[in-house]
């Protein structure tokens, strides 16, 4: 374990939890307690051990030298010293299972960052593993250091650092902006107003552009319809036998493409408003998606699966159907009546378009309330 940092076992407690309540119920109410042990045992893997922190600058995860830790200690405790503000880094090597906002937030709260009555502490919380940062703002600072101003220290000085590997560069140059900000008010209006200037746009062009974005909503939503009412029958068809199983698989390959195409055209211009309209979603995030595909296939397997339960749903409607398979032969007369030009479920109308310091440490009492930003690499 590090020496500059202690953690705090809160498993004994659960353990003594456990067993008085075990006492309370009857031997043979046995469906109860499996229920209390599941249950108490989710909680007591839910806590999290928080870092009791001795120094202002706590390397848990080694990555800074002995001359730059040195550095970031003695810029943040002559800070403190002019101004009582608190700013604190730490860097851990994974987060374990809870989130960035989650960690930075029992780790204010278990060290009392800032000063009581003032709150003026500030957490930066840097995972290296996870790939994740945080700055944690204290109640007194959050009229300064806002969520917007941490969200833009974060991804416009922090980020492209941490891309390059430059860890300490990163975290060093955003500590010059929060104590420059902090020391500086014009310095910091400057900012604000190039923050709000940036997100500022005329109604007019806002509605123009979300109309826009909608032609290619309502096109794609058309197209998915109609072709994911051929694919239904496709399926239909199989169960009844009334299509060939080779054929039908061979022809939901084909129906599947568009199908997927068109939500292209229903997702992607949603996707472009929410960042046009700034709804405050983290767009590193998504790299944390594509990291692990394997959703894909559950997503795949679900939506096939949700096809097939609705072509059921058609056949029991329709009645007066039986359940048969025909591996290679087709019925002529459906054939021609369900996907010819003329049919009520043509495969042309399923066709679609391609687009595109060494000194003692200690907090002061303060607290935080969750305000700041996060982001990840």
């Amino acid at each position: 374990m590090n020496p500059d940092t202690e953690r705090i076992n809160l498993r004994e407690p659960t353990i003594e939890l456990v067993v008085y309540l075990m006492s309370l119920v009857s031997i043979n109410m046995k469906k109860r307690i499996l229920i209390l042990l599941a249950s108490i045992s989710f909680l007591a893997h839910g806590q999290q051990d928080y870092l009791q922190l001795r120094q202002i600058v706590t390397d848990s995860a080694k990555i800074f030298t002995a001359p730059q830790l040195e550095s970031l200690k003695t810029k943040l405790t002559h800070f403190e010293t002019e101004t009582t503000n608190q700013l604190v880094v730490l860097t851990i090597t994974e987060l374990g299972n809870t989130t960035i906002e989650e960690y930075a937030n029992g780790t204010f709260q278990k060290n009392k960052l800032g000063q009581k009555g003032k709150d003026n502490g500030i957490l930066i919380v840097f995972a290296k593993n996870d790939r994740k940062v945080r700055i944690e703002v204290g109640y007194g600072l959050e009229p300064y250091i806002t969520d917007a101003v941490a969200s833009r220290i974060i991804h416009n000085t922090m980020i492209p650092n941490f891309k390059e590997e430059q860890n300490f560069v990163g975290i060093d140059l955003a500590v010059d902006q929060i104590i420059l900000f902090l020391n500086d008010p014009e310095a910091l209006e400057e900012f604000k107003q190039e923050i709000e200037s940036e997100g500022e746009m005329g109604l007019g062009i806002k509605i123009f552009v979300l109309l826009f974005l909608s032609i290619f909503v309502a096109a794609g939503g058309f197209l998915f319809y109609k072709t994911y009412r051929n694919l239904i029958e496709v399926f239909r068809g199989m169960l009844i036998g009334k299509l060939g199983v080779v054929q039908g698989l061979l022809m939901t390959i084909f129906v599947t493409i568009p199908i997927f195409m068109s939500l292209v055209f229903v997702l992607m211009p949603l996707f472009f408003a929410t960042i046009f309209l700034d709804l405050g979603i983290d767009l590193d995030n998504f790299e944390d998606l594509f990291d692990n595909v394997s959703w894909i296939y559950y997503l795949l397997g679900g939506f096939f699966l949700l096809t097939i339960m609705l072509a059921v749903v058609k056949i029991l409607i329709k009645g007066k159907e039986d359940y048969k398979v025909s591996f290679f032969k087709s019925d002529k007369t459906y054939m021609s009546q369900t996907f010819s030009s003329s049919g009520t479920h043509s495969f042309g109308s399923g066709s679609s378009s391609s687009g595109s310091s060494s000194s003692s440490f200690s907090g002061g009492g303060g607290s935080s309330g969750g305000g700041g930003a996060s982001g990840s690499w």
